[in-house]
């Protein structure tokens, strides 16, 4: 399905079941560019009643560096790169859904902006291809936030997936490995 809402288009992954991909109206000049990455009206459409954006996280992370694949069973996160180019990866980790196992990559860079909705149980991953990037994660959820206790890792390059990564030779935090 395909929305277009306020500055955004709004299409579903034709891959994982509930992942949408939101592209921004982007308005470039001689001074630079100029994107919108949030409207509540719009967002409160894709998440479930009761359930609110609480909170960001920015990640400036360097040249090859590869972060994830994490997630959680209770927040939903709407993740882009502002500065610099990554692949996005996403990767179905919920046992009753019917994309279980799927994955998906995007292309993503402050130029050609791109967000990705993610509902719990997806994992989420990137891969810096520029010098550095800046990653933005907006994140909602019912109650108080949790972290990395509550979330599960799967090998970045466990084979029962089988991602096409742009680089086999990563860095990686020692929990990736």
């Amino acid at each position: 399905m395909s929305n277009k809402v306020k500055d955004f288009e709004i299409v579903d992954s034709t891959v994982i079941k509930g992942v949408k991909i939101i592209t921004p109206s982007v308005h470039n000049d001689e001074r630079g560019t100029l994107f919108t990455t949030f409207y509540e009206e719009v967002y409160s459409g894709l998440v479930p009643d009761g359930i609110h954006f609480k909170h960001d996280k920015f990640a400036r992370t360097l040249q090859r560096v590869l972060r994830g694949i994490h997630g959680d069973t209770k927040s939903w996160k709407l993740v882009t790169a502002v500065y610099g180019e990554i692949s996005q990866v996403v990767v179905d980790n919920r046992k009753e859904s019917p994309t279980y196992k799927k994955w998906e990559l995007f292309k993503i860079s402050g130029i050609n902006p791109k967000l990705i909705l993610l509902p719990p149980g997806v994992g989420n991953a990137f891969y810096v291809h520029s010098a550095e990037a800046v990653y933005h994660y907006k994140l909602a959820y019912d109650g108080e936030y949790f972290d990395a206790e509550d979330q599960f890792t799967i090998k970045w390059n466990d084979p029962e997936f089988g991602i096409a990564w742009p680089d086999m030779d990563p860095i990686l935090s020692h929990r990736d490995k």
